[in-house]
Order: structure tokens, then sequence, then C-alpha cells
């Protein structure tokens, strides 16, 4: 039998630290996690916009296996400078692969555009993530408008004006065994976010005549149907970490990203457009033997119930509404 554990969500497996950086005012952040003994790493990649940083030494085939960090940040392609501050903080430390001259801590990267939301100079740096690093504990995770889910939003279908607030999220699943799958989510689609188990649209685009949320593809089908499909901007995506403490191999792992991916699919309509940048990066702990299917199948359960934490978690930002702000908050995190 399998149990979610919602209270501690990815930190739920041992050695993994998440810390935020949040800047409430200008709606942006950053998020790290830090696996600081080194964890086997591996990335999926399916949006057609990513903007990403260490992810091809991540494949199979590659030098290095074992990462120190990933970085999830807000800021598009200009908060990928928060990664020198992860850097930093882990050099300082004594933390990365050793070349003999130098250790030189490995940490991937993936952002998210929230520059329409809030003040677009306000990015990520590289003082932001060493404030995330040295803000990281093996605690309960904090949700919603925080770290690189500060100004993230979903269903922008028809401009962000008619989007609505969403954040960041974190599911975590536990075996009898010990083994532990979880997810943390920075939710910020084209699409809607809707929870895969009752069909419910949690967060997505509003018409024009609503203030709460339509079935994208129906607006989708709308605007084909009229000739008045327009190319969208590729200001959405995305992104997250998938961890666990089973002992896999570097394909292995990087196979749970891909499996961990169908997550997405199945919380987020349309998912993977050429608009978004869906990453999902996976670490592996090294500490229980486990098949990599049940760790690949869990993973994507477990994404999916953080993509819907983060919508139900997320509050109005922005001039953007937030699920709870329509439903109330006690309906939000139920």
């Amino acid at each position: 039998m399998a149990e979610r554990s919602e209270l501690w969500g990815l930190t739920a497996v041992p050695g993994i630290r998440v810390g935020h950086a949040t800047d409430p005012v200008g709606l942006t952040g950053c998020t790290v996690v830090l696996c600081e003994e080194g964890a086997v790493g591996g990335v999926d990649q399916r949006g057609g916009a990513p903007g990403t940083r260490e992810t091809d030494l991540l494949h199979p085939m590659h030098l290095v296996e074992k990462v120190h960090a990933v970085l999830l940040t807000g800021g598009s392609a200009f908060g990928l400078a928060a990664a020198d501050g992860v850097m930093r903080y882990l050099e300082e430390r004594g933390v990365g692969f050793d070349t003999a001259v130098a250790k030189v801590p490995i940490v991937p990267a993936a952002v998210i555009f929230d520059l329409n939301l809030g003040d677009p100079k306000a990015r990520p740096d590289a003082a932001m993530g060493y404030a995330a690093c040295q803000a990281a504990s093996d605690g309960p995770v904090p949700e919603g408008n925080v770290g690189a889910g500060t100004g993230a939003s979903a269903g922008k279908l028809l401009g962000v004006a008619r989007a609505m607030k969403t954040g960041l999220g974190t599911a975590a699943v536990r075996m009898q065994d010990g083994l532990v799958v979880a997810a943390l989510m920075v939710v910020n689609p084209l699409g809607n976010v809707v929870d895969p188990q009752t069909g419910q649209i949690l967060a997505g685009v509003r018409p024009p005549d609503a203030d709460f949320p339509a079935d994208a593809l129906s607006i989708l089908r709308f605007l084909h149907e009229q000739g008045i499909l327009r190319p969208f901007p590729a200001h959405n995506t995305v992104i997250g970490v998938v961890a666990t403490n089973a002992r896999l191999a570097k394909e292995q792992v990087n196979k749970v990203a891909q499996m961990a991916q169908d997550g997405i699919a199945r919380a987020v309509r349309p998912a993977h457009t050429m608009f978004d940048g869906d990453t999902l990066f996976a670490l592996a702990t090294g500490e229980k033997p486990a098949d990599v299917n049940v760790v690949g199948a869990f993973a994507a359960e477990a994404v999916a119930q953080a993509i819907v934490r983060a919508a139900r978690a997320a509050e109005s930002a922005g001039g953007l509404p937030a699920w709870r702000d329509l439903f109330g908050k006690s309906e939000a995190m139920r």
C-alpha cells in the first residue's frame, strides 16, 4: 500500500532540503532543492519553449552522475543568474564535483516566465539564490505564492489578464517498506490546472463574461472554428523536481523523469505545448532498492498531486484571482 504524505512533500525524501527566496512586491522568486551528499540526476524536457541550465550533463552517456542542487526560478532566462548564488553557497561548504583543482557544484536549473505579473524588472539574482540556500530545511515545505511560484499563473489562452493565480506545490508517496517518491512543482502553464480525480478546473482561462475558469479545450475549439486563433506568447511553463530514496542508475533516473511527465499531462490541459517549457528533473539518493517502473509510476502521481496543491494553495496577486478566492480557503486545501 502507498500513503501520500502531504505534510512533508519533497523533504519526505531523506537528504533533501528545500529553501525559498520570495519577492512579494516584484512577484518573483526562486526555490532551491539541496542534496549536498549528491544524488543521481536525470531530466526530461517536453515543452517547446524551455529556459534551462546544465541539463545536457544529466543525460546518459555523459560523465557527471550526481548533482548537488536543483534551482527552480522565476525571471525567465534572467533568473538563471540565481544559480551562481547556489554554487557559491555549495562551494563555501566544500560541496561539488572533484576536478582535482577545485570542487565544482553541479546545479541544473529551469525557469518560468513571470515577467508579465508584477514588476518585469524584478528578477532573481545570485543573492536570492544564496538566500534560498540559507533558508533551506528538511521540514514541511511552504506552498503557494512562495519561491519560484510567486509569480506563477495558469490559463493564458486569452492573455494574462484572463488567467488565474497559481504557485508552488509539493506531494509525496510513502511505501510501507520506506520507499519514498515525491515531487515539487512550479505551475505556470498556458493551459488549465485540473484535478485529475474529479475533473474540476482549479485554475485557468476565464472568459471575458465570467469570473470562473472555463474549459481550455472548448475555448481552443471555438477560436479555431472562428478562424481567430492567434499565436500565443511563450510565457508559460511547468517545472519541477521529483525525488526518491531509491537506488537507481543514471539511465533509470532519466526514465523516472520521463514517466513523471505523465503527471503534468493528467493535471494540465493542454500540456507540453510549443508555448510551454515543461521541464522535470529527477533525483535518486540511493538508499532503497526499488523497481524503476514503480518509482516512475508514483512519480507521475506525486507530480499530478503537487500541481493540484499548487493551484489550491495559491493566493490572489497581480490582479489575478486564485482558487481559494473563488471557493474559500477550507475548500482550497481540502
